[in-house]
């Protein structure tokens, strides 16, 4: 007869197909590591069970490649008759009647907490959103998985995110819904806005000071939703001032359930004076050895310190310091120090994320205190020589931390040049390392550009006080128009930026001239009537001095004003100027530049809104060059213009746009921006159902993009519609 930790092995096991056996690679889950997490227990608790299982022939071991780990490491199978024996003494299980989005972290066998489970389900199901905190290792993510698995067993939709230091609203979006998910909290809030749905935000305190405000904002306007919301945090709270939530604090597990965590062969007096002098702290107990010296009651983080860390190896230490030090979690192939990690999972140290790795945040907070007065410097100035030999944004990102925490004096040209590459690729990472570099050197170049960053983010308290942080004058005032412009107060907007114009450089006048009649064009809706602007901006174009520019500056500034006039004359219908701005544009930039095909394509879907016989033809000729374009923003504008030259587009095209990933734009260029607002408002069209969601995403997206007028009158038809 098997008793119940035997039992639950083989039922765990049971869920791994026989495909594994033969497999190079297997998961992590099926190792003594993965065993031990999925059961809630010290990994020593598992050695008799599993000793015991194998010699009845029900499993059997081998060593295996586990994803993610350096070496290979033994991992256990179910046998034949161990399958058997699971079928027959396992219970039948419940299917749950939910569904859930996000990275739900896997169900674990919980030891001491129904109670408090119980407690925080039936609050949430009664209407009521709690903020859940404790110490690190206490359980709360556990506690938080059990709860919303017993809402999903009660047919709730569960959408759950976990937060990183780059972590802000979008991402946390990008987790509750998919990577199609708005980044505006009112599109956000009409999307989770439904009964019977539980919000997650779990290691809500390892977001950034930079970005705690706007998540603050993110889960103020879900609360008053018709869904709940349940945050998961470590002290200190890092929303202090939220209201709407109740808080409940996590404390260690009764001495006698805390018992279930250790070896059953081990004696009840030892067990319990262990759990004792651990507080019932269930990372605690699951770090500790046979040979630790236990310490005294609730003395946790001195135990990790003076047991834990000192049993180390060499090289497990210098692992856990780079893993410490690091502000994101890694991949072992990434890291300068990697041999020791090995010994840090063996030792229940590791936290895993799919393949990448951080220190459970106990152990890597103590190391982290423990590293201030042993040279800390010195290993971030080898961690950011190593990454600065890489390439990509992250490794930008990852270098300029270590460069900042190093003490060593950082070029902020240098910096400014990582951060427009990191800002291409995530504006919250680059956002949050222009913070720590002007705290660290606050310069004016670093203030502009934390200002051009959040304005493009749509923060404007946050660019609002950047800006005060820069020196007065016309570069000040750009931006100070653009913060109007982003608040609504267009005329404002308008006279700042003709005055912070006219006190440029000639060649910061001339672009900021270009860029200023390129948004004016940009700023209308499809439908929107463009005769008046169109003359506007062509009698502005015509009136930008090109003389004071360098050649090379000139020909460029050149061709994005006739690029500019091309568009007017399509729209204004003047043909004859407009097949003169091509042969000028073309002169340009050659007959083989890949443009010309996208301004041939507008010039064909423009006759065909004239003209209903052409329009069949433009339509196919859009189908081919959208299904060739490697250029994300090339395919999108070509669809856009599509959509705005039929009034009923084909299934193909409704297919192609709703396939588009608005995330391959750049969010670090102007014209992307816009043109990511402008995939919204057609999704808003498209999509009936979403409509609510989009077109509320769009107006934000067009108003933080400048584009005040099309967002006045997106919002007006969305009132219409409403």
């Amino acid at each position: 007869m098997l008793n119940q930790r035997q039992l639950a092995i083989l039922v765990y096991l049971s869920d791994f197909g026989r495909d594994l056996e033969e497999s190079w690679d297997v998961p992590r889950a099926i190792s003594l590591a993965g065993l031990a997490e999925h059961l809630g227990v010290v990994r020593s608790a598992l050695h008799p069970p599993l000793k015991f299982l194998k010699s009845e022939g029900l499993v059997s071991s081998r060593s295996a490649h586990v994803i993610g780990a350096p070496r290979r490491r033994k991992v256990y199978h179910l046998t034949d008759r161990g399958r058997e024996e699971a079928r027959s003494g396992s219970s039948p299980t419940r299917k749950s009647r939910g569904r859930s989005v996000g990275p739900v972290p896997d169900s674990i066998t919980l030891h001491g907490r129904d109670e408090v489970v119980s407690s925080i389900s039936s609050g949430l199901s009664k209407g009521s959103n709690y903020l859940l905190e404790g110490l690190p290792g206490i359980g709360k993510t556990s506690v938080a998985t059990a709860v919303s698995q017993s809402l999903l067993d009660d047919g709730w939709l569960v959408r759950w995110a976990t937060c990183q230091t780059d972590s802000d609203s979008s991402s946390i979006a990008r987790m509750w819904l998919g990577v199609r998910a708005p980044s505006s909290n009112d599109a956000i809030v009409a999307r989770v806005d439904s009964k019977k749905t539980l919000l997650v935000l779990d290691e809500a305190q390892q977001s950034s000071d930079r970005l705690v405000r706007g998540i603050r904002e993110l889960l103020e306007a879900c609360s008053g939703t018709s869904a709940m919301i349940l945050v998961v945090t470590r002290a200190p709270n890092p929303f202090p001032e939220i209201s709407g939530f109740d808080s409940i604090r996590l404390e260690g597990l009764e001495i006698t359930l805390a018992r279930e965590l250790l070896p059953e062969e081990m004696s009840d007096t030892e067990a319990i004076e262990v759990c004792k002098a651990m507080d019932g702290h269930p990372l605690g107990i699951k770090l500790w050895s046979p040979d630790d010296k236990l310490p005294g009651s609730g003395a946790v983080q001195e135990y990790v310190e003076s047991q834990v860390l000192r049993r180390l190896s060499q090289s497990g230490a210098s692992s856990l310091d780079e893993l410490s030090l690091s502000p994101l979690p890694l991949e072992v192939d990434e890291m300068l120090e990697p041999d020791g990690t090995e010994e840090l999972d063996e030792s229940a140290i590791l936290r895993w994320s799919g393949s990448l790795i951080e220190p459970h945040h106990l152990v890597r907070n103590v190391r982290r205190a423990t590293l201030i007065d042993e040279g800390a410097g010195e290993m971030h100035s080898k961690l950011a020589e190593m990454w600065s030999k890489r390439t990509g944004p992250r490794a930008r990102r990852m270098e300029i931390h270590h460069r900042l925490e190093s003490g060593t004096e950082v070029e902020s040209t240098w910096i400014t040049e990582s951060i427009n590459e990191i800002v291409s690729e995530d504006s919250a990472a680059a956002a949050v390392v222009l913070q720590q570099a002007i705290s660290a050197n606050p310069e004016e170049g670093l203030f502009e550009l934390a200002a051009d960053i959040a304005l493009e983010r749509g923060e404007s308290t946050v660019a609002s006080e950047y800006i005060e942080s820069m020196d007065e004058g016309p570069r000040k005032d750009l931006r100070l128009a653009r913060l109007a412009r982003v608040e609504g107060e267009l005329d404002r907007a308008d006279e700042l930026e003709a005055s912070a114009i006219s006190r440029l450089d000639p060649g910061d006048r001339v672009r900021a001239e270009i860029s200023s009649l390129v948004r004016k064009y940009d700023d209308r809706l499809p439908g929107s009537d463009s005769e008046v602007i169109a003359q506007t901006l062509l009698s502005g174009a015509d009136s930008v001095n090109l003389s004071d520019l360098e050649s090379e500056d000139r020909e460029l500034a050149s061709l994005v004003l006739d690029l500019l006039r091309h568009s007017l004359a399509l729209e204004s219908g003047n043909l004859e100027e407009a097949s003169r701005t091509r042969d000028s544009i073309e002169n340009r930039i050659g007959p083989e530049d890949p443009r010309l095909p996208a301004l041939d394509l507008r010039s064909r879907l423009s006759a065909g809104t004239e003209a209903e016989e052409f329009l069949d033809e433009a339509l196919e000729a859009a189908r081919s060059h959208i299904g060739s374009s490697t250029d994300p923003f090339d395919k999108l504008r070509s669809m856009h213009m599509a959509l705005e030259a039929c009034s009923e587009p084909p299934k193909w095209l409704v297919e192609a746009h709703s396939d588009f990933d608005p995330g391959s734009l750049r969010d670090s260029l102007a014209p992307h921006r816009r043109a990511k607002a402008h995939w919204w408002y057609w999704r808003g069209v498209i999509i009936r159902d979403e409509r609510l969601s989009s077109w509320k995403e769009s107006i934000v997206r067009l108003r933080s993009t400048g584009c005040g007028k099309a967002s006045r009158e997106l919002t007006r038809r969305l009132s219409r519609e409403l």
